[in-house]
């Protein structure tokens, strides 16, 4: 079922399944601003990933000698969430471990995803409890995808992401799409990357999480949209390789797809959170859209 949020400046509308955003509509101006799916390009919107970020090597993992299967980006974005709304802007999504997620990730934990509006910003918030007797490891992230151009105003090519910082440190990753351990710096063009359909060729760019905010601009247009985040370890940029997809993903993530090579052991596979019992990890990003 689609939810949905509101207040004088915005309206989202959220799906139970994955808790995923669906819409993110600005009532001055009717613009939608969240890419609304089209299976010839990419058909989600805006996926939660949880419990890992990115693809297994082979498919899977070990934890405690024992071998686990899972799919790229973990179970949550395709598993039905509870909702409890809170109000005209706040609603609050739930998953809790199960029988059948104890296959492919053997801990007792509750997932919530909470967003809430505030003006013209979208917060969406994320609080992992665990609720089991031992450690619990687990990576998570976000995966928005917003619509270039906006509103129809200029061409892809005309839009640029601006960061705070003069160049950004790559994350190597392989042509299968494993992280290598290897970094790179490029420079950007007076603190901006310039959106050309070929920088997404061999797939996702990931950065180091130096900056803690980037925005989405174009100087054909006045609309903007600034992606806040806060202790995450990198942020990934996307579209659909080799096309002329019109969207953009901007990704922040606390966790890294596994290592070339390598079948991850879950507590030591990289950038992983470790929360001890009865503890609650919380975190959150926002959505900034100015007009």
């Amino acid at each position: 079922m689609i939810r949905k949020i509101q207040n004088e400046h915005l309206e989202v509308l959220i799906n139970d399944l994955g808790a995923e955003l669906y819409s993110i509509k600005s009532k001055k101006t009717g613009a939608e601003y969240l890419w609304q799916g089209d299976k010839k390009y990419w058909q989600d919107r805006s996926p939660n990933l949880f419990p890992i970020c990115g693809r297994l090597f082979g498919g899977k993992y070990y934890y405690k000698g024992a071998e686990y299967k899972m799919d790229i980006h973990g179970f949550s974005r395709v598993s039905t969430f509870s909702q409890n709304k809170m109000g005209e802007q706040e609603i609050e999504f739930t998953l809790k471990s199960t029988e059948q997620t104890k296959k492919c990730y053997p801990f007792d934990f509750v997932f919530k995803v909470k967003y809430s509006l505030t003006d013209t910003t979208l917060k969406t918030q994320y609080v992992i409890e665990n609720i089991g007797d031992k450690d619990l490891y687990f990576s998570f992230g976000a995966h928005p995808g917003f619509n270039v151009p906006f509103n129809d105003s200029g061409n892809f090519e005309d839009y640029y992401l601006e960061f705070s910082d003069t160049a950004l440190e790559k994350l190597m990753f392989s042509k299968t799409c494993f992280n290598t351990g290897k970094t790179e710096f490029f420079a950007l063009e007076d603190k901006k990357l310039f959106l050309k359909h070929s920088l997404f060729d061999n797939d996702a760019i990931f950065v180091k999480s130096k900056n803690d905010n980037v925005k989405l601009k174009s100087n054909k247009s006045i609309n903007s949209i600034e992606i806040s985040y806060s202790d995450m370890t990198c942020l990934g940029l996307w579209h659909m390789p080799k096309t002329d997809a019109p969207y953009v993903c901007i990704e922040p993530w606390h966790g890294l797809p596994s290592t070339d090579g390598v079948v991850d052991n879950l507590e030591t596979k990289l950038d992983m959170i470790v929360l001890a019992k009865n503890k609650i990890y919380e975190n959150f990003y926002t959505i900034k859209i100015s007009e």
